[in-house]
């Protein structure tokens, strides 16, 4: 992958530890999965620590999902849009239900895929108490992330693989795997 990284996109030879959590932490921000899926095999490959990939991916999808409350709080400071917001019968349920028990929903909206981006801007429209919101974003967040980098980590160290070109077949097919769990769990 490494090797890859260097060739395909012209960046330079020997990517330093630095620069890998670096690029690790920018990928979380556009495609969390895949972010988990190459800070997993890089640690495979070992081309970085396991618990500094962890760390890499722990920190990306936190403050991402902090930004995601960020322009809800700021979001909140127009006027009209709360006064439409809290005039809408369902989001006076969404707001209802996030202030009743928000640290169960906002670690359900983690897991439910689709409702993130709008679950976590709306968490800081509607004034969730910030260390309620890290709370249930920092422990959903490290179970989702443990669970999915250490089935890949253990998948990309298993022997055969490890010396062969295959290994990196994993990426796609484990990405293709989460995205078609998505769509279903979408629909249902």
């Amino acid at each position: 992958m490494t090797e890859w990284l260097t060739q395909e996109l012209a960046l330079p030879g020997n990517l330093t530890v630095p620069e890998i959590v670096v690029s690790i932490i920018l990928l979380s921000y556009l495609l969390e999965d895949l972010a988990i899926i190459t800070a997993a095999l890089l640690a495979a490959d070992q081309a970085i620590s396991p618990s500094l990939a962890l760390m890499a991916i722990f920190i990306g999808i936190a403050t991402g999902d902090i930004g995601l409350y960020g322009a809800g709080m700021l979001a909140a400071k127009w006027r009209g849009l709360r006064y439409r917001l809290l005039k809408n019968r369902g989001m006076r349920i969404v707001r209802a239900r996030l202030k009743h028990q928000p640290l169960l929903n906002i670690a359900l909206i983690r897991f439910i895929p689709g409702l993130r981006t709008i679950g976590f801007t709306l968490s800081g429209l509607f004034g969730i108490r910030f260390f309620h919101f890290m709370g249930a974003v920092l422990l959903a967040t490290a179970a989702w992330t443990a669970l999915i980098f250490f089935c890949i980590y253990q998948l990309g160290s298993i022997s055969w693989l490890s010396d062969s070109e295959w290994k990196w077949v994993i990426a796609p097919c484990a990405l293709a795997g989460l995205w078609s769990i998505n769509r279903t769990s979408r629909k249902n």
